[in-house]
């Protein structure tokens, strides 16, 4: 028997010609230039363990003691209890009260991020976000059919937020402010000053604050303090994960605490009825959390004082490179020179050529919404210290030919 078939392919969502993700679109080309022969530098991805950082053993540990003891069924939809009481013991600890209850254990941070706002954002709505930013916020807004709205980020004064645009951009259907800090991709963090102006801002307007707060225990001189302990009776919900300072990406687990404040108790449930849906985020890593958080750090001093070297060299090899400055980072592993580009180029032509001269990859910054004529570019400094020199060499000798072109 046979059937009719048409040839017409199968139509995609329009949704999908929305997404873009520039962090990891740029690797097709690199893979381009690796097929030719040339060695390529990753420096597009913050993975801490693809650069020879280890997980430390206790988390290993305690993955392992679950899955032999036979946690490897699904688990509760927000988390098993002992990892979502820990992520609420370590926010009290650190002033922004938190009960388990209003805990959610996700896969990754980024899942938390997804969950939060689809529980708040209709299609339409619209999100403040930093530009520039990490570029999950707009994918995810693009899947909703929400409006990213963004708000400067000033590299004339350390990246921080331009409070008198952010006012600017307020409308009726405006719903969440966006804070990344410590910042990716610039390495700010932002002081109490700032940070109280923006939670002054969101209140004022009504607005749920987004605290994404994954780099905060790598700040170079200390940690940062959570935004909640600011003001805990503010509508904010924080963000964090194993994936960064306890450098298990891998593993996919993060957290997402929501404040105490009486306004989010729909959001609470709005959440709840949302993880329902994907069933749970993935049990046995969840057992490295109370480890996590409850047990040995110290591997976090070592980690810090090796990004503070190498975010040292970074800086000092860039300025001295020609046409190229960049703003010191104070936290995490990102840094995001600017090179002064000649006319007619955009910053996606200079990686590109940056990257088929000398196989180094960066990621370009209109990638996380900055304009592409501004030569703005991010680079993930976790490579060792002698092949961070190297790289900067050869980014050093193109860069002079290419700005002079």
């Amino acid at each position: 028997m046979t059937s009719a078939r048409t040839q017409a392919a199968i139509p995609t969502a329009g949704r999908v010609h929305r997404f873009t993700y520039a962090i990891r679109n740029i690797v097709a080309e690199a893979q381009k230039v690796e097929a030719a022969g040339t060695r390529v530098r990753y420096l597009n991805i913050g993975d801490p363990v693809a650069f020879g950082f280890k997980t430390p053993p206790h988390l290993i540990d305690a993955v392992e003691r679950a899955l032999r003891d036979g946690h490897n069924n699904y688990g509760p939809s927000a988390g098993i209890s002992a990892a979502r009481e820990s992520v609420a013991a370590e926010y009290t600890t650190n002033g922004f009260p938190v009960t388990a209850d209003r805990v959610f254990i996700t896969a990754g941070t980024s899942e938390g991020i997804e969950l939060a706002l689809s529980a708040v954002v209709d299609s339409g709505g619209e999100v403040l976000v930093p530009m520039p930013t990490y570029p999950l916020y707009t994918a995810v807004l693009a899947k909703l059919a929400a409006r990213t709205k963004y708000y400067r980020l000033d590299p004339s004064r350390g990246w921080m937020p331009d409070l008198d645009h952010l006012r600017s951009l307020v409308t009726s259907e405006t719903r969440v402010l966006v804070v990344i800090d410590p910042n990716n991709p610039t390495g700010a963090v932002y002081p109490i000053e700032t940070r109280r102006a923006l939670i002054d801002f969101a209140e004022a307007h009504g607005l749920l604050l987004l605290a994404d707060e994954v780099y905060g225990d790598l700040g170079f001189s200390a940690a940062v303090d959570p935004y909640g302990k600011i003001d805990p009776d503010a509508a904010i919900i924080s963000f964090s994960s194993l994936s960064k300072a306890y450098l298990a990406p891998g593993w996919r687990t993060g957290w997402m605490a929501i404040g105490r404040s009486p306004r989010l108790i729909d959001v609470v449930g709005a959440v709840k009825k949302l993880a329902d849906g994907r069933l749970c985020s993935t049990v046995p890593m969840q057992y490295a959390i109370a480890e996590a958080l409850t047990g040995d750090r110290s591997h976090q001093i070592t980690f810090r004082r090796e990004l503070k070297a190498r975010a040292d060299l970074t800086v000092s090899r860039l300025r001295a490179m020609s046409g190229v400055s960049v703003v010191p980072p104070m936290a995490a592993f990102y840094a995001m020179p600017r090179v002064a580009l000649p006319p007619g180029r955009t910053d996606e032509h200079f990686v590109t050529a940056l990257l088929h001269a000398t196989g180094v990859l960066c990621v370009y910054g209109s990638g996380f919404g900055l304009p592409a004529d501004e030569g703005f570019l991010r680079i993930v400094f976790l490579a060792p210290l002698d092949e961070l020199t190297e790289i900067y060499d050869l980014m050093a000798g193109f860069t002079a030919q290419y700005v002079q072109s």
